[in-house]
């Protein structure tokens, strides 16, 4: 029977244990956080709907990948000090940056607490990506406002429901001649006459029932001088405070006065205008017209105020029909028509009307523009000439003014800088030119300002970040103060004469490598041969020459991997292309030099892509570059450090190896040497190595890029075709 109890209360238990189970299990699906279990290695191991949801991915598909590949956006030695707190204090907490699959980018806070289950490490993860989108858009509003704020030119001021200054733009300040830290203690009603605080506290009566209010307010200074400004008041624009934009508007009715004032000047002015000015009713009838109107339209004063307007234009003119609707629709008009006098002659004539001017009149004041328009004719027709000549010029041309902005680009100019016309002309000549070459750039202007014309080849950096060998040509003053630049892209010609030179050498050392081989190999078997029986001649000797012996077989050594080196680029060699597994290729590589990279204190960490697909390639000659490239790699790192292998589909037809090291670097003049025979930076080398390497991958329709920084590391990329068509298919 007690068995039986203890059964039944272990049963009851472990249904409790189930229900307390299932609730846990179901607050984590509902926590609108990610949470997820990680292992030592940083594999995802469990986690609940919301972390799925945040790296949009099913749990299938997240257990068993690292979480690093998330973080590639963080620095790594950022990633290094969080986990050495996690693992000092057991938690941590950080705000990161996450790349998801599909390139999205998110802002993520997270909580990280060491072996929290059992060996397993609990991370909850908070997606802030629209916390931080807002506080970029309020800090964004926040700067425009002040900006806008402390350059208006109009005066603004934030005020309390009683008046009070609560604070003032710099144009306020200097409008009433107070320093900010003074007008703080101060409130509208200082400024404002006793006389007019009635109508004052009327705006903000109206300010506190509609929101807004405006009107017209005289301010007395400190000095006594009275200004008229006109008022905006804004309510509650920021902690109930009250808004005001003031612009000083003294100026404006002092001269409304002193236009009231001109008006008795119109008569003389009138009279004595050299324009023609005639003032006609509705149906252009002329009432009124000045002297020169009488010599612009060949007709004495008195017989010209008796004739009609539209006597002197063709009436059946469309052009003439749309000018008089236009006229009566808007009120004033601005254009030219051709008008045709007594005399026979024709005239073109610019005119302003504007209708009631004079006593509900029409005023209506002519120019005669016939000589200008026929010089603008000539000065069109030559700028076509010249424009067409210009855009459609084989090569690039920029003009430019004394000062070197650019003033006009013809579309070539505009292709080889890699930049819009409208985005040009906003530059400077010497925003093309690499820092360090401005001043030989400014040696050539100053020679072509001594000589009016120079040409010379230099290199030129494009919008897009691309450099450019161009052949320019310089010629000052082309027109006054107007200096012309023309420019012909002559890179892909270098780039042929760069590669034509490297396969000229190539041609060379491949001619050269065979007989050179040959016959360095044949004195060289019997130097091998008589070594080693002058060695095993000494007898009890030996050791005293065993140094002797040792540096004579390794520097022959090295002399046959140089030759066997040249042999590969002199004959053909047996190639077996194959289905192979590209990471097993570089896996095995990297077990074979681990013990040399180990000796040289370097750990070789790879990285390899899910489901990579085999690749259609020649496994031993593959296997020959990556162990060129990891020895070279081992080689510059005397110090040691980590060697960085990833191998990844670079897109649904390629894979791209990666192997970064972390030596010295090489200077970017020297990166485009590199696979040039006999080009080496290591003290020993040749060259070869790096040659034979290009030119693998090269037969397997590949190719090498390389990024390097100077004190940081050397990186080089290998992209090779999934599918691969050997020559006989």
């Amino acid at each position: 029977m007690k068995d039986l109890e203890i059964i039944r209360l272990l049963e009851r238990e472990n249904e409790k244990l189930k229900e307390q189970l299932r609730r846990y299990s179901f607050i984590l699906e509902q926590v609108m956080d990610a949470v997820v279990l990680l292992d030592d290695h940083g594999r995802f191991i469990e986690m609940n709907e919301a972390a799925c949801r945040l790296f949009r991915a099913s749990k299938e598909q997240l257990i068993g990948k690292s979480f690093h590949v998330f973080l590639q956006l963080v620095p790594p030695h950022i990633f290094q000090f969080q986990k050495q707190m996690l693992r000092k204090f057991g938690t941590y907490d950080d705000e990161l940056i996450i790349r998801l699959s599909d390139g999205e980018i998110k802002h993520i806070q997270i909580f990280m607490r060491k072996h929290a289950f059992h060996h397993f490490d609990l991370y909850i993860i908070r997606d802030i990506s629209s916390k931080k989108a807002l506080e970029r858009e309020r800090t964004i509003n926040e700067s425009l406002f002040k900006d806008v704020f402390n350059r208006a030119v109009d005066g603004i001021v934030i005020f309390d429901a009683h008046g009070r200054f609560i604070d003032a733009n710099p144009s306020f300040c200097a409008g009433v001649n107070v320093k900010k830290e003074e007008l703080l203690k101060l409130s509208m009603q200082t400024f404002i006459p006793i006389e007019y605080h009635d109508m004052f506290e009327q705006l903000l009566l109206m300010l506190k029932k509609k929101g807004t209010a405006a009107g017209e307010l005289p301010f007395i200074l400190a000095d006594g001088t009275q200004k008229l400004f006109e008022l905006t008041l804004t309510a509650n624009v920021h902690s109930g405070f009250y808004m005001a934009i003031m612009r000083n508007v003294t100026e404006k009715r002092n001269m409304e006065i002193n236009l009231q004032r001109s008006e008795e000047r119109f008569r003389a002015i009138f009279e004595q205008a050299h324009e023609a000015i005639l003032i006609c009713d509705d149906f252009g009838n002329i009432l009124r017209a000045n002297p020169a109107a009488s010599r612009m339209f060949e007709k004495p004063l008195h017989e010209l105020v008796q004739c009609n307007l539209l006597e002197f234009v063709n009436k059946k003119s469309k052009k003439v029909n749309k000018v008089i609707r236009n006229f009566f629709r808007f009120g004033e008009i601005r254009d030219e028509l051709t008008f045709y006098m007594p005399n026979g002659e024709e005239k073109q004539l610019e005119f302003t009307s504007k209708k009631a001017v004079v006593n509900g009149y029409h005023l209506t004041i002519f120019r005669n523009v016939s000589e200008r328009r026929r010089m603008e004719k000539d000065l069109r027709e030559k700028e076509q000439k010249f424009r067409s000549i210009f855009n459609h010029a084989m090569d690039g041309i920029i003009l430019w003014d004394n000062e070197y902005n650019i003033l006009d680009a013809n579309p070539i100019a505009c292709s080889i800088l890699a930049i819009k016309k409208e985005k040009l002309l906003q530059k400077n000549v010497f925003h093309f030119i690499l820092p360090e070459h401005q001043r030989e750039f400014q040696r050539w202007l100053k020679k072509c300002m001594e000589n009016e014309e120079t040409y010379f080849e230099f290199v030129v950096v494009a919008a897009d970040g691309t450099q450019k060998t161009v052949e320019i040509s310089l010629k000052r003053d082309i027109i006054q103060n107007v200096g012309m630049m023309m420019l012909r892209d002559i890179t892909e010609k270098k780039e042929m004469e760069e590669q034509l030179r490297k396969s000229d050498t190539l041609n060379v050392v491949g001619e050269l490598a065979a007989g050179i081989a040959h016959e360095i190999r044949n004195p060289m078997t019997a130097l091998k041969g008589f070594i080693q029986l002058l060695q095993g001649s000494i007898g009890s000797d030996r050791e005293d020459y065993a140094m002797y012996f040792h540096v004579i077989t390794s520097e022959l050594k090295r002399i046959e991997s140089i030759i066997t080196e040249f042999l590969v680029l002199a004959k053909p060699q047996a190639i077996q292309y194959q289905q192979s597994d590209i990471c097993k290729i570089m896996q095995d590589t990297i077990d074979l030099l681990s013990v040399q990279a180990t000796m040289h204190n370097i750990q070789i960490e790879a990285r390899y892509d899910d489901h990579l697909p085999e690749i259609y390639c020649e496994p031993k000659q593959l296997k020959q570059v990556f162990i060129n490239m990891l020895k070279n790699a081992i080689e510059v790192m005397p110090k040691g450090g980590t060697i960085t292998v990833t191998v990844e589909k670079s897109d649904e037809e390629h894979i791209r190896i990666a192997i970064r090291d972390q030596g010295c670097g090489i200077p970017q003049d020297k990166l485009k040497k590199l696979g040039e025979p006999f080009y080496t930076t290591k003290e020993r080398g040749t060259g070869l190595g790096l040659m034979v390497s290009y030119k693998i991958i090269e037969e397997h329709k590949g190719k090498i890029d390389v990024e390097s920084e100077v004190g940081v590391g050397t990186t080089f990329y290998i992209t090779i075709p999934i599918a691969l068509q050997s020559e006989d298919e």
